[in-house]
């Protein structure tokens, strides 16, 4: 049955060639319609994604293997060592493994199995030394609504992080105005990157697919060694229910280079339920914001790699 889906999907992909070599790519936007992208579009969403969120860059690619229909610079999106820490069969054996107490999920490590009721502390107890209340940090909110590509005024209500420096040195106990002074020799007990926790990394990227008209995800894989992952590997990172239906292996269409991928496919259907969603809403559906959209459904589908995606988005 496997061999039958993969010669199924091999001559799919045949004969897509075969028309996305003799058709272009369409410049009328059908976005409210169908959920899809004109290449316009898709570099207008991009915009918005790196500018949002720095990790995520644009890539120019091979220079053979550039679309015509794309700026030269901005052919695909790609954001680089992605941590990887657990695999997809651990959220299921942490699932079997929460308790609850008094209406609460608790992990084993604090249930009352294995601690004491008293050692569990209300949040409003947890006092600071000057307040008498739980300190908290800043929070970062973003709303979907802003234009993060807008003009001065826009963009001077994004947070000011030019004293970031400045307040860490602070908060680690250090005069803001100079660092400790080094010692004069040094011993080195253990290598410096000894206790440093190795994990899987990812480089995922994302490229317009001309005949779906929607964006799609790529992922390459290394191990803790930094050794590139076999797509069986990756395939341990992906939910058993869309292996065997949408993740495929294919050359990457601007490195060329046998890459695991989110077949395009479903991504129109999602992207036109979330716009009716906004429009019952009484939101102003924008294509702009569809990479957003993108991300946060490819991250029910590849739960465990924590890439930078942290906008609130309702399904």
């Amino acid at each position: 049955m496997e061999h039958l889906s993969i010669a199924k999907h091999r001559l799919g992909d045949a004969l897509r060639s075969t028309v996305n070599a003799f058709t272009s790519a369409s410049g009328e936007s059908k976005f409210l319609e169908s959920g899809t992208l004109t290449p316009e579009e898709f570099v207008e969403a991009g915009d918005q994604l790196t500018f949002k969120f720095p990790t995520w860059r644009w890539e120019a690619g091979d220079a053979n293997l550039r679309a015509s229909y794309l700026p030269q610079e901005q052919q695909y999106l790609i954001t680089r060592n992605v941590p990887c820490r657990d695999r997809v069969r651990a959220l299921d054996s942490a699932l079997d493994q929460i308790k609850t107490e008094d209406d609460w999920l608790l992990p084993p490590e604090v249930s009352t199995s294995g601690a004491s009721k008293d050692c569990l502390q209300d949040v409003d107890d947890l006092a600071s030394p000057k307040e008498g209340k739980a300190e908290v940090g800043p929070v970062l909110n973003f709303n979907a609504d802003d234009d993060f590509l807008g003009d001065g005024a826009k963009a001077s209500n994004l947070p000011d992080f030019s004293d970031l420096d400045k307040q860490l040195q602070e908060e680690d106990g250090y005069p803001a105005a100079s660092a400790p002074a080094a010692p004069a020799s040094v011993i080195v007990a253990e290598a410096p990157d000894a206790n440093i926790l190795k994990t899987r990394t990812y480089d995922l990227s994302i490229t317009y697919d001309k005949y779906y008209r929607t964006p799609r995800l790529w992922l390459f894989g290394y191990n803790e060694n930094g050794d590139p992952l076999t797509p069986e590997e990756v395939y341990e990172d992906v939910l058993s229910d869309y292996k065997s239906r949408t993740v495929t292996v294919d050359p990457h269409p601007l490195t060329g280079t046998p890459t695991v991928s989110i077949h395009p496919c479903q991504h129109a259907q999602v992207m036109k339920k979330v716009i009716d969603d906004w429009i019952e809403q009484g939101l102003t559906p924008r294509h702009d914001l569809a990479l957003f959209v993108f991300l946060k459904f490819i991250s029910s589908v590849v739960p465990t790699i924590n890439y930078d995606f942290t906008m609130e988005i309702e399904f």
